[in-house]
C-alpha cells in the first residue's frame, strides 16, 4: 500500500494538499495578477476554482500549498486533462493537467517550486496517472527550464504571438522520455 507523505514539514514552512478553495483562493488570484497582468481578465476565478471541490478536491485532482505560519506562500495543483488542446493529439484518459506553480517572490529560488512538484508528483503516481501535462509561457521567466529540470520535455509551441504557448509532458509509468512533437 503507498503511503501518503502529505503534510512535508520543511524548517520554515509545510506543504498540505488543500481540500476547500477559501484558504487559497486570495492568494491563488492576487499570483495570477502578477503573473498575468492585463493579458488576462483577473477579476473573477477561473472555472475550475469555481468548481474547486469536483476538479481539485475529487480523485481526478489535487491542489497543494505551501504555509509559513498562516500565510500561503506557493500552491501547485493538477487536474484531469480536458483535450482542450486539439492540435496536441495528447490521450484524456490517465492524463492530468499540471497548473497553478505560483511562488511568493520572496522564496523563489530556493527549491520550493521543485519541492512542490516533487510532491504534487508522487500523489499523482499514487492515483495512477501516466502522463503530465502542462503549458507555459516564454514571458515567464526560468519557466521553461525549470520544467525541463524536473523532467518534462517539450512538445510543441504556439505560434501565437501574444501567449507562444509552450506545451510539455512528463511520462510517469515508462519514465521521461521524449516524444515526438507536434508538427507546426
Amino acid at each position: 500500500m503507498a503511503m501518503n507523505h502529505l503534510p512535508i514539514q520543511h524548517s520554515t514552512y509545510r506543504i498540505r494538499r488543500v481540500a476547500q478553495l477559501a484558504p487559497v483562493a486570495a492568494f491563488l488570484q492576487a499570483a495570477r495578477q502578477a503573473m498575468f497582468g492585463d493579458r488576462v481578465d483577473t477579476s473573477t476565478p477561473q472555472a475550475d476554482l469555481r468548481d474547486f471541490a469536483s476538479v481539485y478536491a475529487s480523485p481526478g485532482g489535487c491542489m497543494l500549498a505551501a504555509w509559513q505560519g498562516d500565510r500561503i506562500i506557493g500552491s501547485i495543483a493538477y487536474r484531469a486533462y480536458d483535450g482542450r488542446f486539439a492540435h496536441l493529439a495528447l490521450p484524456r484518459a490517465h492524463t492530468v493537467e499540471v497548473v497553478r506553480l505560483y511562488i511568493d517572490p520572496a522564496w523563489r529560488r530556493q527549491g520550493l517550486a521543485g519541492e512542490l512538484f516533487a510532491q504534487l508528483r508522487q500523489q499523482a503516481l499514487q492515483q495512477g496517472v501516466e502522463r503530465l501535462y502542462l503549458h507555459t509561457h516564454p514571458f515567464l521567466p526560468g519557466a521553461e527550464a525549470f520544467w525541463q529540470r524536473q523532467g518534462f520535455v517539450n512538445l510543441h509551441q504556439d505560434a501565437d504571438p501574444l501567449w507562444q504557448t509552450l506545451h510539455m509532458q512528463q511520462l510517469l509509468q515508462t519514465g521521461s522520455a521524449p516524444t515526438h512533437p507536434v508538427a507546426a
